[in-house]
């Protein structure tokens, strides 16, 4: 955890327009960060939203703004890693309903958050992204970054698929199964966790391959250490066409050939959290753990 002080704090805001009550939030927001002082500056998208003008583009928060405040969910959250690009901030993501793993605060806590922003009074947890390179013959390669995971996974057949997957180099499996997650501790709570996979602290410096719905209990998930490259592709051409997917959000189609390398990013995401709160916090609440 780092903390951070700020002065006079300007903070960049983006939206998922499709949220209910999108539109009060924002203005809540704006209303509540403005009169403790603080600036406030739209993405272009956000602008069009409200019918305003003056809005910019979202990757260039970093040379605009000190914070990005998300507005939405967990899914909202992740799209920014995607429309900021390299911003090495804080990033406050306000959930408009619950509290989300990824999100700071709900809309219903936007007063104390504003508070919080204006006074200095909050941390950042920094967490991993994965850095995913698309290789095929003779077309040049695609990188995409992920917060939460990547995946493989059949497409068009309705049968289990096989995947070949290396580490360093080195053959590790050949899985049959409905595909495979290359996770990060962040993406331990989500996909990953759904297929039967660890939940993994999110300062751990670690990745986690899970298959989804593997033909045999033996094949597992496995934790490895986030300096190494892993490598999977498809083992089988009539499996294919296969879809590779980065958090959720973009998608692929893999053809017999293509490679999925997968290997810790250079960039990282900083996520605003509120003194307070935790981790662990959030998994009580999340999973409704409520002890013995």
């Amino acid at each position: 955890m780092q903390a951070h002080e700020l002065t006079r704090v300007k903070v960049g805001i983006l939206l998922n327009p499709q949220k209910d009550g999108a539109w009060k939030t924002l203005q809540a927001l704006r209303v509540a960060l403005e009169s403790r002082g603080c600036k406030c500056v739209l993405d272009r998208k956000a602008a069009e939203f409200v019918g305003e003008e003056g809005g910019i583009l979202a990757r260039d928060f970093a040379r605009q703004v000190d914070i990005a405040a998300v507005l939405g969910g967990d899914g909202t959250m992740m799209h920014a890693v995607s429309r900021l690009g390299q911003f090495e901030k804080p990033v406050a993501g306000i959930n408009i309903g619950t509290l989300g793993f990824l999100t700071t605060c709900t809309d219903a806590e936007i007063t104390q958050f504003a508070d919080a922003v204006a006074e200095n009074r909050f941390i950042t947890s920094v967490r991993m992204l994965l850095e995913a390179r698309v290789e095929r013959a003779g077309k040049a390669s695609k990188v995409y970054h992920a917060l939460n995971e990547v995946t493989l996974a059949r497409g068009e057949t309705g049968r289990l698929v096989t995947l070949k997957a290396m580490v360093n180099g080195e053959w590790l499996n050949r899985y049959r199964a409905d595909g495979l997650i290359v996770a990060t501790p962040t993406g331990s709570t989500a996909y990953s966790l759904s297929a039967g996979g660890p939940l993994i602290a999110p300062q751990s410096q670690v990745m986690v391959i899970t298959p989804i719905c593997p033909h045999s209990l033996s094949q597992r998930s496995l934790v490895l250490s986030d300096d190494v490259e892993i490598a999977i592709s498809p083992e089988n051409a009539d499996d294919c066409p296969m879809l590779f997917t980065v958090d959720g959000r973009d998608t692929l189609r893999i053809d017999p050939g293509d490679r999925v390398i997968v290997r810790k990013s250079v960039r990282s995401f900083h996520l605003l959290r509120l003194e307070g709160t935790s981790f662990y916090e959030g998994l009580r609440q999340k999973l409704g753990w409520q002890g013995v």
